[in-house]
């Protein structure tokens, strides 16, 4: 549910008061963690699908089943960690989907797009003469 223009305002306020009152603090909650978080966490589903690649080879080379399909389940599983974290990372540069400035941007997008479907609205009824 996006933000109401009273509450926009206030934050807005907040946030002006923040980096007025703390602008180091301010920048380093702007999204530069999130992007460490999610490269890290990529680099660790990496590592852990290479443990997956070894404990898939050793599974085959001392005929024990079991551990290879460990290994697969662990190439998976990483697999699938790290294309999450890679379509979640911020790209360079842009703002983090949690941060402030981006969902006053989104709701900015909303309501024209809001705005554009209530004036289409109104034009067809208009027309149809209501």
């Amino acid at each position: 549910m996006p933000l109401s223009e009273h509450e926009q305002r206030m934050l807005e306020q907040m946030e002006r008061a923040l980096y007025a009152e703390d602008p180091k603090f301010a920048s380093a909650l702007e999204g530069s963690g999130l992007r460490t978080y999610t490269r890290r966490r990529v680099y660790q589903a990496v590592a852990g699908f290479l443990v997956g690649i070894a404990l898939l080879m050793a599974g085959m080379v001392a005929k024990q089943v079991w551990l290879s399909v460990v290994g697969f389940l662990v190439m998976l599983g990483c697999a699938v960690l790290a294309v999450t974290g890679w379509r979640k990372a911020p790209k360079p540069g842009e703002q983090p989907a949690t941060g402030a400035p981006q969902a006053r941007r989104q709701g900015r997008q909303k309501r024209s797009m809001m705005d554009r479907i209530e004036q289409r609205w109104q034009r067809r009824r208009d027309e149809q003469g209501h």
